[in-house]
């Protein structure tokens, strides 16, 4: 701030107050002077609004600030900036709508309903002459969107690949490092907070396909749906699968991938094999990582903590202060009215595939089995066998194929007599 210039009071309203909103006040009080002398912006909580007034909380909040009215908060004259924590789709869309339809910027990290509602409120924000901005919503306290909204705004970006997810980032780690089943592994990762009591968000795609939605929107400057997303899981992922991948120099990851292809947008999430020598492969337990490629930056990746109270209210305080600056200034930066994207079906997608056969290990079988990929102009990169006798097993990495060409290669092989069974599939990333 220049010397004789007075702050500016910008006075900020709370929906919710649990682990995040929680550590935003603490950061927002920690940080108040630096953030003033830097900006010239005094941020100051003036209301709170949660369910249950009585509750036990991580900060204290003085008297007068915490309410029940969300509704009131949104719509007071005297706040300046709404933050919105609660999550879900309602009454979180609601109240933003509200918020910015009365001309207040709006900050949050609700990945669910960004990735489902994005266009509706883009727009809101649009016509309201305001901010709506969602840095934490993707990587927690990674700034990915910021660097795709600003640095990469010029960019003509090719593909995305991210680590989104921290809880099957740590079990998929655990199972590598420390050789542990699958199921132990979940065990321990809702013992220790990662893994929620129900899980399957995390460890069935859900939560990394809200993030892959928004990155295409954001990265391709159109509009991407978590419907869009074609999603798999992990908990299909075995110890020979991780045993397998090792052998192989790979390690096993759930990705967030999106990338344009000849004016489409292919964007899905599934496990994969990514080679050791890739930067992604280096990315363990909780932490997230995006890998860009752009055709004029060329390779770049963004790494760092994916969850967790302090880091999303890191980059949501980001998002206040910038906000609270373009208020101050009269402007916003609005992501404006998408068009549809046009998404490409992964049965057109393109890969490389790891695939293991149980099979029976008598003459003629490895020539019967590459005869169907050949019928299906799937190629074969790699081949080994596991085993001999009943308990055969022939595993193949292919040559890029079409998802469907080799789908229909599957079908082809589960009709062949000496196939007693068709095991993992799994896609893999090329170095």
């Amino acid at each position: 701030m220049r010397i004789g210039e007075q702050s500016k009071p910008v006075r900020v309203g709370i929906l919710g107050c649990g682990t995040v909103g929680s550590a935003l006040v603490r950061l927002i009080e920690a940080e108040a002077s630096a953030v003033e002398e830097r900006t010239g912006l005094a941020l100051e909580v003036v209301r709170v609004a949660v369910r249950n007034v009585s509750a036990r909380r991580e900060v204290e909040l003085p008297e007068g600030i915490v309410t029940r009215d969300s509704q009131s908060l949104v719509t007071d004259p005297g706040i300046d900036v709404i933050v919105e924590t609660i999550g879900g789709i309602e009454p979180a869309r609601q109240l933003i709508l509200t918020a910015l339809k009365s001309g207040k910027p709006v900050i949050t990290a609700n990945k669910e309903l960004v990735a489902n509602c994005g266009r509706e409120l883009f727009e809101a924000a649009d016509a309201g002459g305001v901010d709506l901005m969602f840095e934490a919503a993707v990587g927690g306290g990674i700034p990915l969107i910021r660097v795709l909204r600003e640095s990469l705004v010029g960019e003509p970006i090719r593909r995305m690949m991210g680590i989104v997810n921290g809880t099957t980032n740590y079990i998929l780690t655990r199972m590598t490092e420390d050789e542990a089943e699958y199921s132990d592994v979940l065990a321990e990762a809702q013992r220790l907070g990662y893994a929620e009591a129900d899980p399957t968000a995390d460890v069935e795609g859900f939560d990394a396909g809200a993030k892959a939605a928004i990155m295409a929107t954001v990265g391709f400057g159109v509009s991407v749906v978590a419907g869009d997303v074609y999603q798999e899981g992990i908990s299909t992922i075995g110890r020979a699968d991780i045993e397998a991948a090792a052998r192989l120099d790979h390690v096993i990851k759930l990705l967030a991938i999106v990338e344009r292809v000849e004016g489409d947008v292919a964007v899905r999430v599934h496990p994969a094999m990514v080679p050791m020598n890739h930067p992604l492969a280096a990315v363990r337990d909780s932490f997230n990582a995006v890998f860009v490629q752009g055709e004029a930056v060329g390779d770049l990746m963004l790494y760092g903590r994916g969850a967790g109270g302090f880091p999303t209210a890191s980059a949501m305080m980001g998002d206040l202060i910038t906000a609270a600056e373009h208020l101050a200034q009269g402007i916003s930066d609005s992501m404006g009215r998408l068009p549809d994207a046009t998404i490409r079906p992964i049965d057109e997608s393109l890969s490389a595939f790891y695939l293991r056969l149980d099979v029976e290990d008598r003459p003629g079988v490895l020539a019967a089995v590459a005869t169907v990929f050949g019928e299906h102009g799937v190629s074969i990169r790699l081949m080994e066998q596991e085993g001999s006798g009943e308990g055969a097993k022939i595993v193949f990495i292919t040559h890029e194929a079409r998802e469907k060409d080799l789908h229909r290669t599957l079908v082809g092989l589960e009709d062949l007599e000496p196939v007693v069974r068709v095991g993992s599939l799994i896609r893999v990333v090329e170095s």
